[in-house]
């Protein structure tokens, strides 16, 4: 099991910042990535961003070039730094980790936190 707390969001103007973390905890060594992804209202769910340990990150194109994704592998933490806030990013942003076992893939979701960009 993985649990994900997240913290960092609230409400900012446009083109504002906003640093969101996500700290995991349990089976952390069997964790392969981590990312977040957002939902407004009426609207899907989005992939805005993921880590792979070790390897590469990707972006959902709305956000690149604006917001940025790290891993502290020591702190067992992903961050998503947000610069050049739209009102469209305003979601509820949901952690997420995949964690891998021989033959098995789980996925894990945090609480998720809000980010409110006022126009």
């Amino acid at each position: 099991q993985v649990q994900l707390v997240e913290s960092g969001g609230g409400l900012v103007q446009v083109g504002g910042s906003l640093r969101l973390s996500c700290a995991a905890s349990g089976s952390i060594r069997s964790i392969n990535g981590m990312g977040w992804y957002r939902q407004a209202p009426g609207k899907q769910r989005e992939l805005v961003a993921i880590i792979i340990r070790g390897g590469g990150s990707n972006y959902a194109d709305s956000v690149k070039g604006r917001f940025t994704i790290t891993m502290d592998n020591a702190k067992n933490t992903v961050y998503l730094e947000m610069n050049s806030l739209k009102p469209e990013d305003t979601a509820v942003y949901a952690c997420y980790a995949e964690a891998r076992t021989p033959g098995s893939i789980y996925n894990y979701w945090g609480r998720g936190t809000q980010v409110t960009v006022s126009s």
